[in-house]
């Protein structure tokens, strides 16, 4: 299996057009060793040619304009994207799909929560159908497994998971399981397995058994400590409130990822404030000494047949 990552970052990536706190400014101004990113959004495929795109970042054209796989050669227009599959209907992960007009019909997969987020108070799919046919929807059930144009190798499932739904939609702050999934990949052709989680409010019963199967996790490192945005004077909002699992709590993403036996385990979708982004902080160190990797933009992973 063949995994790109496209951004690696949170919602404003890094640094944050609007943002000096001590990673920002410290990136701006060459203090501190970090490495810019946009937000986060991944692609997969099983033969390195034809990919599928999970959630479409609103930097998805500077992400393809770096990534040499998505050039699809011998047509005047068009790219190696064959599908979009999206987990939730969050700006960060689904505005993207507005710069991709231009390409349209596109062959988008999501869950019907997501769907009725999109067509209202987000309306893209509504507003898109202006372009060529716009977005063309396949419905997921959760936990049931699918497979979409592309990449016939791999099987995904939607897995339902404690977060949060958008401000603009009306279940928010009372999801239902369709607003927030992760993916669980697997290469039919081999069983090897990818668990893709951007957002991780609460581990539960539902995806535990994902976490423990998984031999490489791509998973939410959104802030360190629960309370960052208030101790870092940016927001007021905690991990929790907006659906994250903090790493560095008592019960939090670390202690979980230290119980799993997954081969990889990477983070994705970093706050800008997370001290993480520093490669010279304490934080990211201690990770290191963990075996937990951070995620970076152009970050290529390959899982090997018999990976598991």
């Amino acid at each position: 299996m063949f995994i790109k990552v496209l951004g690696s970052a949170a919602g404003g990536g890094f640094p944050q057009w609007n943002c000096n706190c001590a990673n920002c400014s410290g990136l701006r101004n060459g203090t501190i060793q970090a490495q810019a990113r946009t937000q986060s959004s991944i692609i997969v495929s099983d033969n390195g040619e034809d990919w599928v795109l999970c959630n479409a970042s609103p930097d998805i054209s500077q992400q393809i304009a770096h990534t040499p796989e998505l050039n699809k050669k011998g047509v005047l227009r068009g790219t190696a994207i064959g599908s979009i599959i999206l987990t939730d209907s969050q700006i960060d992960h689904t505005t993207g799909l507005l710069s991709l007009r231009e390409g349209c019909p596109h062959q988008v997969w999501c869950t019907p929560e997501v769907h009725a987020d999109l067509t209202s108070g987000f309306p893209i799919f509504t507003m898109l159908q202006h372009w060529n046919g716009g977005l063309q929807h396949h419905g997921l059930t959760p936990l049931e497994p699918f497979r979409v144009d592309v990449c016939r190798n791999l099987q995904f499932t939607a897995i339902p998971i404690l977060s949060n739904a958008p401000p603009y939609s009306p279940y928010r702050d009372r999801p239902l399981p369709g607003h927030n999934v992760a993916l669980f990949i697997e290469n039919t052709a081999n069983g090897q397995t990818l668990l893709y989680a951007p957002g991780l409010g609460e581990p539960d019963a539902v995806i535990m058994p994902c976490l423990e199967k998984a031999d490489c996790l791509l998973i939410d490192g959104t802030v360190w400590q629960d309370d960052e945005l208030l101790a870092t004077g940016v927001g007021k909002n905690t991990g929790k409130a907006m659906g994250h699992l903090a790493l560095a709590e008592e019960h939090g993403l670390m202690a979980l990822l230290a119980s799993l036996p997954a081969q990889r385990k990477i983070l994705i979708h970093i706050n800008n404030t997370n001290p993480i982004l520093n490669e010279q902080s304490p934080q990211r160190q201690y990770l290191t000494q963990q075996g937990i990797e951070v995620s970076w933009d152009g970050m290529a992973i390959h899982l090997q047949e018999n990976a598991s």
